[in-house]
């Protein structure tokens, strides 16, 4: 096992850990493949359920990221009302213009997991959320922005067909399963990041 000793990388991790947060803005500037790539590695890297590896991704760029526009927007529709009830007006007004412009950002990336009656369904969705996680964090490593989408699963049909993830044979058997979408740029704001809560998160039986 690799031992961690040095307290300056431990530091650098709590602190990576601490300055991730939810980008919706972003510069008009392309991302290297190259990053993506590395971004898309550290994400295989998770722990998965068996060592199944079940996460499967689809990366969307240039004229098929324009193209996706059209389903966030749509997205927008089912979520909407609840966040008009949740959000302050200007933050409301801020999120859906987010969702008819993904904030510029270059690169979307949606998430799937393959499942399999031989393993739990939670463990399999657990796993694929966890390479989500690592790919959050490598994306700040990379200096770029990250946001973690549920609104894909609004219009969860569609994105399946704008994939194509309908036409293959593990969709068609039941077992590919969009869960989420990532958004990727170089950040153009700076939010604030909301306070966590930990009261009554956690509980110690001794």
């Amino acid at each position: 096992m690799i031992e961690f000793k040095d307290a300056g990388f431990r530091g650098e991790f709590y602190r990576l850990l601490e300055a991730r947060k939810s980008i919706r803005k972003y510069q008009p500037k392309p991302v290297p493949r190259e990053a993506i790539e590395r971004i898309l590695a550290a994400g295989m890297h998770a722990p998965s359920g068996k060592n199944r590896q079940n996460w499967r991704f689809f990366v969307l760029t240039g004229k098929k990221r324009d193209e996706y526009l059209k389903l966030s927007q749509k997205a927008w529709l089912g979520i909407k009302d609840v966040l008009e009830k949740r959000l302050k007006p200007s933050l409301y007004r801020f999120t859906e213009r987010f969702f008819f412009t993904l904030g510029d950002a270059p690169v979307v990336i949606l998430c799937y997991s393959l499942n399999d009656a031989e393993e739990r369904y939670h463990t399999s969705i657990g796993s694929v959320y966890m390479a989500v996680e690592n790919m959050n964090l490598a994306a700040l490593v990379e200096g770029l922005g990250c946001c973690t989408m549920g609104a894909p699963l609004e219009v969860r049909d569609e994105v399946d067909r704008f994939v194509g993830a309908d036409r293959l044979p593990e969709y068609q058997d039941g077992a590919l399963e969009l869960l989420c979408g990532l958004v990727l740029g170089y950040p153009d704001h700076e939010p604030p990041k909301a306070p966590r809560q930990n009261e009554g998160r956690v509980r110690w039986l001794e």
